[in-house]
């Protein structure tokens, strides 16, 4: 499956836009679902492939696809995934992205042992700790270093409702000093489509 096509399902079945920009991360916990997680979620999967030697470009389609469900669900955690599952089937998707999708919700599923799985954890969560990390800086991404991540990653209540265990799976796969990097890169390259200048 291609990019555009993950895209065009995106914004069928999603419709509920996360306006990043009217989240204020010191009082409210940015929203776990939406376009925006989608965009950045994605770019740090690609990122994540990318240095892992995988195929970058299924990654970030599982990115995109992985909160499908969104709308539907309305915030249900016992259908989450499962949906999202239904719904990519139903378009076609093949299993192998449908798959990662309805086990992704960490909720209803564990033991990640697949690198592509561990990674969707990890850059799930990582997004919004990103973002509320350059929401901070005045919304500029590149304004974030690893340094900042590593020193938000420690603070509990900076962004509480990022999942840092999810993230820490990543340490199966690379040290935790160069996932830092990976999502400041990935969400450089999608900063528009997030919202960001």
């Amino acid at each position: 499956m291609e990019r555009d096509e993950a895209l065009t399902l995106v914004r069928r079945y999603v419709a509920s836009p996360s306006h990043i920009t009217q989240v204020a991360p010191a009082v409210q916990p940015l929203r776990p679902f939406g376009p925006t997680r989608s965009f950045a979620t994605a770019a740090i999967m690609k990122r994540v492939a990318e240095h892992l030697d995988e195929d970058a470009g299924t990654w970030e389609v599982i990115g995109l696809l992985h909160d499908i469900d969104y709308d539907l669900v309305e915030g249900d955690m016992e259908r989450h995934g499962i949906e999202g599952y239904r719904i990519l089937i139903e378009n076609g998707v093949p299993e192998e992205i449908a798959g990662i999708v309805r086990r992704h919700n960490h909720l209803l599923t564990s033991g990640y042992g697949r690198p592509v799985e561990i990674a969707l954890q990890a850059a799930d969560s990582a997004s919004g700790l990103l973002i509320a990390c350059a929401l901070v800086k005045g919304g500029a991404i590149d304004a974030v270093t690893p340094r900042t991540m590593k020193k938000k990653f420690k603070e509990k209540s900076f962004a509480a409702g990022c999942e840092r265990h999810r993230i820490r799976l990543i340490e199966s796969l690379m040290d935790m000093d160069t996932f830092y990097r990976l999502p400041i890169d990935g969400l450089m390259e999608v900063r528009g489509d997030i919202g960001f200048a």
